[in-house]
């Protein structure tokens, strides 16, 4: 057995003569792979060995801490090579909508804005006219003429337009007047026509129920009038009945439908062509089997100058006398604004046939015609008790004479 193996240092710096074997035995196993090169450098000296060697022994240190263990090479090949299941991927959440900011809720314009709108057109044409003959000019003979045609064109009425111009010159004649004193005048006067007219409608308690009857030409609102009153009463705390009676007409049942969900009324509605004298017999009987306050009948809309027509809304108010004889206790005439003129002969035919006892004014939003509600109050001293500026449940409300003749006139309230 050899001699106890001395350490890396020793060997490393050992005596000279121990180190030839190793020397030696170097030179056989490099004479074993090939012949040195002739220019090959001579060996180091013996402290240029040992820097040399110090030098080496860092070297292999620094490789060993940087690079990884040949076992844990092998093991990261095997693990490798073994096939794992590919894996679906995780379903992802979508990402959350933006929340948006809800937008701040339009304030609601005040009754008198929203009719001043709607009869903007009514008024425009009338005060513009105004405007013009009234600039910096003395209110004589040519003047009063202008206004009385200005006046009658805007369907006031010849009876309205010959008061507001004979006010005028009354103490006026041959002298300057201010447009503004002229609106106030028309104002004034329109007022005091409207006045005895404007009427709310009261419903009996007493009664059950308080029949209305809706009758009027064809497309003047009447089936959206009584959607409208409906909810109105409604919100009074009223229990309401309303009849289809528009049998000819599909959407009107609907219609009426529609608003019953709204407001929570019971309707009456039977297939279209349907007789209408045996629904409205239905309602009626119906309506006093449930004692609800107000029962509202629809009818189709017919032309004043159809005999056949007007003939069959005499017999709807007949059956409706079956059931009580004070009934129907108010009839309602709905009227179409743009229709002008013709408005006035459809209060005094439907006034014979159905016993029309008060008027509601529609889509005076529409036309620049809103004054013939003057002129009809002025001949039929007929009571108004609704009028209509647009579509929504709260454009439909009670007439008030002062703010009409405002409105109509262009002054603030």
């Amino acid at each position: 057995m050899s001699e106890k193996k001395r350490g890396f240092f020793g060997r490393l710096f050992g005596a000279k003569d121990e180190a030839a074997p190793d020397a030696a035995r170097d030179d056989e196993n490099s004479a074993g792979e090939g012949e040195v090169p002739a220019d090959a450098p001579e060996a180091a000296t013996e402290p240029e060995a040992r820097d040399a060697g110090l030098a080496e022994i860092a070297e292999t240190e620094a490789e060993a801490e940087t690079t990884p263990k040949t076992e844990d090479r092998d093991d990261t090949v095997v693990e490798s090579a073994v096939e794992v299941p590919e894996q679906e991927p995780a379903p992802t959440e979508p990402e959350p909508e933006p929340v948006t900011e809800p937008e701040p809720a339009k304030e609601r314009k005040s009754w008198f804005a929203r009719l001043r709108d709607g009869l903007s057109r009514s008024s425009n044409a009338l005060t513009g006219g105004i405007s013009s003959i009234f600039t910096k000019r003395k209110l004589d003979a040519d003047t009063l003429e202008e206004l009385e045609d200005i006046l009658i064109q805007a369907d006031l009425g010849v009876e309205t337009a010959m008061n507001i111009t004979e006010r005028l010159a009354d103490g006026r004649y041959d002298k300057e007047i201010s447009e503004e004193e002229v609106r106030r005048i028309l104002a004034e006067e329109v007022e005091s026509v409207l006045e005895p007219v404007a009427k709310p409608l009261e419903i009996d308690a007493s009664l059950k129920p308080h029949v209305i009857l809706v009758v009027g030409v064809n497309g003047t609102g009447k089936t959206t009038t009584i959607g409208k009153l409906s909810a109105k009463f409604a919100t009074e705390g009223k229990r309401v009945m309303m009849a289809a009676g528009d049998t000819f007409r599909a959407a009107a049942v609907e219609q009426l439908k529609i608003w019953g969900e709204r407001t929570g009324a019971d309707v009456i509605a039977r297939d279209t062509g349907a007789d209408a004298a045996g629904l409205v017999f239905d309602a009626m009987r119906e309506a006093r089997e449930k004692a609800v306050d107000v029962l509202l009948i629809d009818t189709a809309g017919r032309l004043q100058n159809r005999a056949e027509l007007m003939a069959e809304l005499e017999k709807v108010v007949r059956v409706i006398k079956k059931h009580d004889e004070t009934a129907p206790h108010t009839v309602l005439l709905t009227l179409d604004a743009t229709t002008g003129q013709n408005a006035m002969n459809q209060v005094e035919i439907f006034g014979k046939t159905a016993g029309v006892s008060g008027l509601v004014m529609t889509k005076l939003d529409g036309t620049a015609r809103g004054g013939i509600l003057v002129a009809i109050s002025a001949k039929h001293r007929m009571p108004v008790h609704f009028i209509g500026v647009g579509e929504g449940v709260d454009d439909l409300e009670p007439f008030k004479a002062e703010e009409f003749a405002k409105a109509i006139a262009g002054i603030p309230a």
